[in-house]
């Protein structure tokens, strides 16, 4: 199989961020550390049972501090449970994802630490090479606004399609030129791209679904790359709300998820040996996040 990496502009992907603290957490790093209701913190996540997150939960535990993973099916679903309380950190964002919902929601979550910047990558039943894809074929790309953007940006530096603005981390469908474009696209939600393959000539599929699917990342027939270092608004983070992004339990728990081996070694197994890991400052995170969540305000 041929496969072609590209240099998406500004950025790569998943899903997916991690972790942060919810108002009403105590404790720190020198005592017992309780989440909202004063039992287990809890973390919420898109997959949880990732071998990875067990390893985490005993590693976490060794340090004294007792975690909840606590799975959701979707995206939309977890930041709305962070901001309400329902749990206390969350793990499946990157920065882009997180400014966008910032602003549509007037919430100001904020990354208290980084994990992991995955590539984002286009898959066929049909065809083993991109080149092979025909005129007028039909291409999914997920439907959340900054992987959509980050998808379509793939698929012009493959040729596919045209974007009239150029390809920016705000490019959405409405952008496409469908007259100088190869292909149709399709939105789907995220979580679904990959079941759709039998009835699209291909899709972009976000690195947590396409090894649930029992896709290997070898099967993609072109991706971005996760190493470029413009891709720093799509690393995945931890997110808290604002009031405890100081809060020491948490940035003990990032530092336990950076500097575990078992755990590092087990996201990058589940990524299909492609995460590039990171410990970025948590200034550079929140700097990037102001300035995206700048750029959709003078956007508006």
């Amino acid at each position: 199989m041929k496969k072609k990496n590209v240099l998406a502009a500004l950025a790569v992907l998943p899903l997916v961020a991690l972790l942060a603290g919810c108002a009403g957490a105590s404790g720190s790093a020198d005592g017992p550390a309780t989440g909202t209701d004063g039992d287990a913190i809890k973390i919420g996540v898109v997959g949880a049972s990732d071998p990875y997150w067990a390893v985490y939960t005993e590693a976490a535990a060794a340090e004294g501090i007792e975690i909840e993973i606590v799975d959701f099916a979707q995206y939309p679903q977890v930041n709305p449970a962070l901001a309400a309380g329902e749990v206390d950190l969350n793990q499946f964002q990157h920065i882009v994802y997180l400014a966008e919902y910032n602003e549509a929601s007037n919430e100001n979550l904020a990354p208290i630490g980084a994990t992991a910047i995955y590539p984002i990558a286009l898959y066929s039943s049909e065809y083993s090479d991109v080149d092979d894809i025909v005129a007028g074929d039909t291409v999914a790309v997920p439907d959340d606004d900054s992987n959509q953007a980050r998808a379509l940006v793939l698929l012009q530096s493959e040729g596919l399609i045209e974007l009239t603005d150029g390809g920016t981390i705000y490019s959405s469908i409405d952008d496409i030129d469908e007259e100088a474009s190869k292909v149709k696209v399709t939105a789907l939600e995220a979580s679904l791209t990959a079941s759709s393959l039998p009835d699209v000539a291909a899709a972009i599929i976000n690195n947590d679904f396409a090894e649930k699917a029992g896709l290997k990342f070898d099967d993609a027939i072109a991706t971005d790359d996760a190493a470029d270092p413009k891709a720093l608004p799509y690393a995945n983070i931890f997110a808290a709300r604002d009031e405890d992004k100081n809060n020491e339990t948490f940035q003990k728990l990032v530092e336990i998820f950076q500097t575990t081996k078992d755990v590092q070694d087990g996201v990058f197994a589940v990524s299909g040996d492609t995460a590039v890991m990171l410990t970025t400052p948590v200034t550079d995170l929140k700097k990037s996040l102001a300035d995206i969540q700048a750029e959709i305000q003078a956007a508006e």
